[in-house]
């Protein structure tokens, strides 16, 4: 399943979809229908009912993916985050991967090793933007916005002291979210919150992908663009703790909910590991995007 947060121009509420073929079944439309059970109105009460919640939605999606009373052609409507404000902060990790690790020390003129262990940090949920909206940069605050791809997972069932075995079973899905960064303001503060988690630095969507249609989470290819020019090219299997890993890390001694999010790393070929260095600026437009899931496109708007 790929479900969506979705609105209409005759009706600019969100609301839950999920998408089937070239057309967005509105889950809320469809379960209005007598035979049906209800779903819940956004994704994240979704997530949070858990697994019968979702049966009902995959129901209502096989019974109305044709029916044209429920669904809308996916470029009539306006693609909302699939979470647009997560119940806490998103979880970030740094330095997941080999060569951006290395490639993020030589800027800083840092220790080239690889980390031990997972490098987290979080993003503020009032960072959280949708796949197409503009991001306003207050010049004033910072001049060296920068790009990362990122696959990101959603908590589906919660728990602590997850183990690396069954770690993907906690997992609802998976997305694709941008984790813009004020590099002037990380190096400012010498820490990362600030300079990640200003307003729309967290492109996410365009939707959430369930495990048994998304597949190995460490064999899918990223990609970033900035005007069409290629800047990351990589795999998920470059990743240093995978998927399983980062869960079972960061479970331990810390309880995970249904409906967090965690980003998991960039690869390298960010504007600050380039010689010169790259940042962006007003009216350029970056796209990053997961395999078998999509691609986030934002204009930069000062």
């Amino acid at each position: 399943m790929r479900y969506a947060t979705f609105s209409t121009s005759t009706d600019p509420s969100p609301r839950l979809g999920a998408v089937a073929g070239d057309r967005v079944v509105d889950l809320l439309a469809a379960s209005k229908d007598a035979m049906a059970h209800a779903v819940p109105e956004t994704l994240l009460a979704l997530v949070q009912q858990g697994a019968d919640a979702e049966r009902r939605a995959r129901d209502l999606v096989a019974r109305h993916a044709g029916d044209p009373a429920v669904t809308h052609m996916l470029g009539d409507v306006r693609w909302h985050a699939p979470i647009p404000r997560p119940p806490k902060n998103v979880v970030c990790l740094g330095l997941n991967y080999a060569a951006h690790a290395r490639e993020s020390a030589r800027a800083r003129g840092r220790d080239t090793s690889l980390p031990a262990v997972p490098v987290f940090f979080t993003k503020a949920p009032t960072a959280v933007a949708g796949p197409y909206d503009d991001v306003r940069v207050d010049r004033s605050v910072t001049t060296q916005v920068d790009w990362e791809v990122e696959l990101a997972v959603v908590i589906g069932a919660g728990g602590r002291d997850i183990p690396r075995r069954s770690a993907l079973q906690h997992v609802f899905g998976y997305t694709v979210v941008n984790d813009l960064s004020a590099r002037d303001l990380q190096a400012q503060h010498l820490q990362w919150f600030k300079g990640k988690s200003l307003d729309g630095f967290c492109p996410a969507g365009p939707v959430v992908v369930t495990p048994d249609e998304f597949g190995d989470p460490q064999a899918k290819r990223l990609r970033s663009r900035v005007n069409g020019v290629v800047k990351q090219d990589a795999s998920t299997a470059d990743m240093i703790f995978p998927v399983d890993v980062i869960i079972e890390w960061l479970s331990k001694g810390l309880t995970l909910e249904p409906g967090d999010i965690i980003a998991t790393g960039t690869p390298e070929g960010v504007g600050m590991g380039r010689t010169p260095q790259e940042f962006l600026g007003d009216g350029d437009v970056v796209e990053v995007e997961v395999e078998g899931v999509g691609t986030l496109r934002n204009r930069i708007v000062g």
